[in-house]
């Protein structure tokens, strides 16, 4: 039994050996197939899900485009129209905007299709300090609003304001500035250099009367417009006192006012409107805004008292 150990051992030999050659060989020809067809994802080992740094993703087609946050730029809000909103919408209170007499000369003129010439004489607020251009002037606005009003007629704004002028100035400058031009209808704006100078009123008083029968006295309406609500005209114990005076004056001569002052003193204390709105920086002239809303109101007042005898003939029934 002893005699035949080393034959058991080396039969033992031989076959590990064998198995051996055996596996080597099954491996070499297994790793031959994995390296002609792909591993199954669910055979693959977790390393190989490691994206390489230099790995270069294949961009995503047109149609599919990456979702990303939509970035909207605001825009104003559009009336019906298609333009932005105003700034304020312009109103004025019908019993500040009405003229009581009508306005016969321009109505004439209206009438008979003949072209129609406006004069507007004053001072600065008439020439137009604190406006962007001549266009956007009180009388730059006034004509474009008449014109759409009176389409297809002929009409004429001349805008005779000279900055710094007081009454006297204005009435030295009537023979060459307004009547030469033989209006139909005299837009006078006075009265707010003498109060911001500190000017008594009596003395005006005088000048005011005489201008306006000088101006009556031609073959034209004539519309009188007091001083502007503005920080620096009230700041002048005289102003409440010149609008008075204008006032009273207009109502002894006949003639109509526009009663720009309360008008103003409107948009500010109740519809509540700063300053701002419709004043130039200086706290004194008007804005691009404030200059359109006034030549859109007094346009409006125009167009009523140039047109109401018509209106009322054509309602009274013929027989």
């Amino acid at each position: 039994m002893i005699a035949k150990r080393p034959a058991g051992v080396a039969c033992i030999k031989r076959a590990a050996v064998a198995a051996m050659v055996f596996a080597a060989h099954f491996f070499a020809v297994h790793s031959a197939a994995q390296a002609q067809a792909p591993l199954l994802p669910s055979e693959m080992p977790a390393a190989a899900f490691v994206v390489l740094p230099e790995f270069t993703p294949v961009a995503a087609p047109a149609t599919a485009p990456p979702l990303q946050p939509a970035v909207v730029a605001p825009r104003p809000l559009a009336t019906s129209s298609g333009t932005a909103p105003p700034q304020s919408a312009c109103r004025g209170p019908a019993e500040l905007t009405y003229f009581a007499h009508p306005l016969i000369h321009a109505m004439r003129r209206l009438e008979s299709g003949k072209p129609l010439t406006i004069v507007a004489i004053g001072s600065s607020s008439t020439a137009g300090a604190g406006a962007s251009s001549p266009a956007a002037t009180y009388p730059g606005r006034l004509v474009a609003e008449l014109k759409a009003r009176f389409r297809g007629r002929d009409i004429t704004v001349f805008n005779r304001g000279v900055n710094g002028e007081e009454t006297d100035d204005m009435m030295a400058r009537f023979t060459t500035d307004v009547i030469a031009a033989h209006p139909q209808l005299i837009l006078w704006q006075v009265g707010t250099n003498s109060v911001l100078r500190d000017h008594p009123l009596s003395p005006h008083a005088v000048e005011l009367h005489k201008g306006i029968e000088e101006l009556k006295a031609t073959d034209a309406d004539l519309v009188l417009i007091d001083p502007q609500y503005a920080p620096k005209v009230l700041a002048k114990s005289e102003a409440p006192g010149m609008v008075e005076q204008i006032a009273l004056e207009a109502k002894e001569a006949n003639v109509d006012l526009f009663r720009r002052f309360e008008v103003m003193r409107n948009w500010h204390e109740v519809q509540h409107l700063g300053f701002d709105v419709f004043l130039s920086p200086d706290r004194l002239h008007m804005n691009d805004w404030g200059y359109a809303c006034w030549a859109k109101l007094i346009a409006a007042a125009i167009a009523d008292a140039a047109t109401r005898p018509i209106a009322a003939a054509a309602a009274r029934p013929t027989h």
